[in-house]
C-alpha cells in the first residue's frame, strides 16, 4: 500500500477528523464561557483594531465549536476542515509576529485565565503552540485532501 492511500483510507480519516474536531470543541468551550477573558487575551496580541476585539471575541469561538462538531458529526467535512484550516493559519500567525516581536502573550487556545509565568516561559509556550497548531493544520489539510469536493461523485 503506497503512503498516499493509506493517508486515504477512510479509517484514518475518521479518526484524523474526530481528533482535530474534539480539539476544537475543547479549545471552544472556555471562550464561550468566558467572553470578556477572551477578549482580554485577543487584545494582547495587539493586532487587531479595539473596534474588531470584541466581534472576534464572540464570533471565533462559536465558530470553532461549529466547525469542531460538524467535524466530530461528520457533515460539511470540507468546509470545516477550511474553516479550521483558516483558522489555524491566522492562530500560527499572530503567535508568530509577536513572537518575531519578542512580545509574549498568552495562547488563550484552551483557557482564557492567564497564568503567572516569567517572559522566557511564555516565549517558549509560544513556540510550543506554533508547532502544536501546525500539527493541527497538517490534520486539517488531510481532512480537505482527502475527502471528496462532491461525495456523491
Amino acid at each position: 500500500m503506497s503512503l498516499r492511500r493509506a493517508l486515504a483510507h477512510p479509517w484514518l480519516q475518521v479518526r484524523a477528523q474526530i481528533a482535530l474536531g474534539a480539539v476544537f470543541v475543547a479549545a471552544a468551550l472556555p471562550k464561550i464561557a468566558d467572553p470578556p477573558g477572551f477578549a482580554k487575551l485577543i487584545w494582547n496580541y495587539a493586532l487587531f483594531p479595539a473596534w474588531a476585539v470584541h466581534p472576534a471575541a464572540l464570533v471565533v469561538p462559536w465558530l470553532e465549536l461549529a466547525c469542531g462538531a460538524a467535524l466530530c458529526l461528520g457533515v460539511w467535512v470540507r468546509a470545516a476542515a477550511g474553516w479550521i484550516a483558516a483558522l489555524l493559519a491566522a492562530f500560527i500567525l499572530a503567535l508568530s509576529v509577536n513572537l518575531a516581536r519578542h512580545r509574549p502573550v498568552d495562547c488563550g487556545c484552551f483557557s482564557t485565565g492567564e497564568r503567572a509565568r516569567s517572559e522566557a516561559e511564555r516565549i517558549s509556550d509560544m513556540r510550543w503552540d506554533i508547532l502544536r497548531d501546525l500539527g493541527l493544520l497538517l490534520l486539517a489539510l488531510h481532512a480537505l485532501g482527502t475527502r471528496p469536493r462532491n461525495p456523491a461523485a
